[in-house]
């Protein structure tokens, strides 16, 4: 009885490793029992958890340029609120309820790394249409797509790789449910950490107490530095993006920073010395002045940024090229299950997927819903340019399928934005070659390029929640089932959001600047005007990718330091290194692994607490209710104080991590 009970609640000692030879694993909720999955407590919740985490996963990409998943925080609270209600056998329940709540960082990943540029360059192009209805039906449509092209791989992925991918976000994840049914109190120092990243990050939003950046202008040496050397240091002291670097973790937070540390100490003043007097505008003929009379931030936008734009685009053709074994072997799968050819293990109901006919039926009705919507909303009715559209979409959107599940399995992070980048390239290349530009083209490439991205960033998160359902035992006919209604409410909830925020702050002011979405204008801006493209640039940022792909240095993360804004990098930096202090401090592993677990529930917290009260600091300048004393924010001094109450912020979260309570 006791070695049965200790099935019940906790992984079996082979879930993280390779099975040996005619090993099985079995999961928590058994094969061959049936629990409680989908009702109406867990779709509810499922609902509530996507309108939620939608609107603060929107706001802090849009200010940081990455979306965090929610898979972590919503698992957490699903536990909280299942425990707060004591109901019995919630983790079937709990599966469903981040399953449908994770639809939002993943819908948001791909609506505002593309969308918001409509309105970035509305403002160049007042002959530019922007309405809710092309924000959700493109996040909608490319979410499906993501479902239903991502099914035919999780057996390869979830199944046939068991122990082979670490799948980090997944077992974190897995980890807070398991601990559910453990009876844990996990959710407490994440509402503690809530509140503190909340109100911290609204005091800054708000009420502008101190300043959100710490920047080597606050004194007269720094302002000298940046003017003459072009040499600038910035770091955003918010909580929200100090939670998101313990999660990124020390490795590739300094990967990104190395990026970044590489851009605007090397290259910006490089582009400076060596062309100061010129001036450069073969790529932008809106520039009038000589480099040499631009600020750092200015020569970072107008030239050292493209370098990482080649740099993630070679990425993903990297990813690709890697990748082509595991889509073939997908599609044969595919192709026999279509055909009838089923296999025993099939009848499993743990491993019971949609019907392959519902896929491939699903798959094509999704596209011809795109091509309606090309045709008739954003092509204008010309025939031509929907059928080369819908070629691009389809094609690039499975291939690199793959390419997001992959990167997903090993670190956690999905590379959809370097991905979307070349679609943009692509598409305004070819629909320019047939014939489309202007400010109609401009439209039309970064539609696709919204579907394309929220395709790729709904296979990459999905592949999430099919590892966590497949270690725990739930159905995956039932996950793949309900996260069509979980993209649903998350397209419709990220379009709102995007239309406050652009109300409220507008996508090109500093307070938030969605600097992917400002690399997807700036690609495609002089690609559909006729005005040639920083080919030589993207060249270089290519082949840097290809020497650090031959040195085994991971291309994409490096890339993406490269044209984000080195005061949103810095941070990640510095929760990266609280992680790895936090988890090597003690000679006890197990002391070390749970002192990370904490630390990765509180800086859950920060993110959710700090993003949740970005979205009312938001709604609140919406209304026009504005507490914030610019000439105070434009003294020297409340960079000072910004920087104390980061340092005492830093301070917290090394302190509540290490503090656990002790077993024995």
């Amino acid at each position: 009885m006791k070695e049965e009970n200790e099935k019940q609640v906790g992984l079996p000692e082979n879930a993280f490793r390779p099975l040996k030879p005619g090993e099985k694993y079995e999961p928590l909720m058994s094969p061959d029992k049936t629990y409680p999955e989908v009702n109406l407590w867990s779709v509810t919740w499922g609902i509530v958890m996507a309108v939620i985490f939608s609107a603060a996963a929107a706001y802090l990409g849009l200010k940081v340029g990455q979306v965090f998943e929610a898979a972590i925080p919503i698992a957490i609270i699903a536990v909280g609120v299942s425990s707060a209600t004591k109901r019995k056998g919630a983790l079937g329940e709990n599966v469903i309820i981040q399953s449908i709540g994770a639809c939002s960082g993943v819908i948001v990943a791909g609506a505002i790394f593309t969308l918001p540029a409509l309105y970035i360059l509305q403002e160049k192009y007042p002959e530019m249409t922007v309405n809710f209805m092309q924000m959700f039906i493109s996040s909608l449509l490319g979410g499906v797509l993501g479902i239903l092209f991502l099914i035919p791989f999780r057996k390869y992925f979830v199944k046939d790789k068991h122990g082979e991918y670490p799948f980090p976000e997944a077992t974190a994840s897995t980890q807070v449910l398991v601990s559910g049914e453990k009876g844990g109190d996990q959710a407490k120092p994440l509402l503690m950490a809530g509140l503190i990243g909340g109100l911290y990050d609204f005091i800054v939003g708000t009420l502008g107490w101190w300043n959100e950046n710490f920047t080597s202008r606050v004194c007269g040496w720094g302002e000298t530095l940046a003017e003459k050397a072009k040499l600038v240091f910035k770091i955003n002291t918010g909580a929200a993006v100090l939670g998101l670097g313990y999660i990124v973790g020390l490795k590739y937070a300094a990967i990104i920073c190395a990026g970044s540390l590489t851009v605007w100490l090397i290259i910006v003043p490089g582009i400076s010395l060596i062309w100061g007097g010129e001036t450069l505008n073969a790529w932008n003929p809106e520039i009038n002045i000589a480099v040499g009379q631009m600020s750092p931030e200015m020569i970072f936008k107008e030239y050292a940024k493209s370098i990482g734009i080649g740099g993630i685009a070679m990425a993903g053709i990297i990813g690709i090229v890697r990748s082509w074994g595991i889509i073939k072997s997908a599609v044969s799968l595919a192709g026999k299950e279509i055909g009838g050819k089923k296999t025993a293990e099939t009848a499993e109901r743990t491993q019971k997927d949609l019907p392959m006919k519902i896929i491939a039926f699903g798959s094509i009705f999704t596209l011809l819903l795109i091509v309606l919507f090309f045709y008739f909303d954003v092509m204008q009715g010309n025939l031509l340019h929907t059928i080369v559209a819908i070629l691009l979409v389809a094609v690039i959107s499975f291939l690199f399928t793959t390419v997001a599940a992959n990167a997903i399995a090993i670190v956690g992070t999905n590379p959809v934005s370097g991905m979307t980048l070349m679609t943009l390239i692509l598409a305004s290349v070819i629909m320019v070659a047939v014939g489309l530009k202007g400010a109609t083209g401009m439209v039309a490439a970064l539609v696709m390029g919204g579907v394309v991205c929220t395709a790729l960033s709904m296979a990459g998160g999905f592949i999430t929640d099919l590892k966590i359902g497949y270690w725990l035992g739930s159905t995956p006919k039932k996950q793949e089932s309900w996260k069509f209604l979980g993209t649903l409410v998350s397209a419709a909830t990220v379009g709102g959001v995007i239309m406050v925020l652009n109300d409220s702050y507008g996508f090109t002011s500093g307070q938030l600047a969605a600097p992917q979405a400002n690399a997807m204008a700036a690609v495609i801006d002089p690609l559909m005007n006729g005005v040639g493209a920083p080919w030589l640039l993207y060249g270089i940022g290519a082949l840097l990718a290809l020497i650090l792909t031959f040195c085994k240095v991971p291309a994409l993360a490096f890339a993406l330091g490269m044209f984000i804004q080195l005061e949103l990098n810095l941070p990640l930096l510095v929760g990266g290194a609280i992680n790895w202090y936090v988890t090597s401090r003690s000679k006890d592993a197990s002391v070390n692994a749970e002192r990370g677990e904490k630390g990765t529930l509180l800086a859950s917290g920060f993110i959710a607490g700090g993003a949740l009260m970005g979205v009312v600091s938001s709604i609140l300048r919406y209304c026009e209710i504005d507490f914030i004393n610019a000439e105070w924010l434009d003294n020297p001094m409340s960079q000072v104080v910004s920087l104390i109450a980061y340092i005492c912020l830093i301070i917290y979260l090394i302190k509540a991590s290490m503090n656990i309570k002790k077993n024995k």
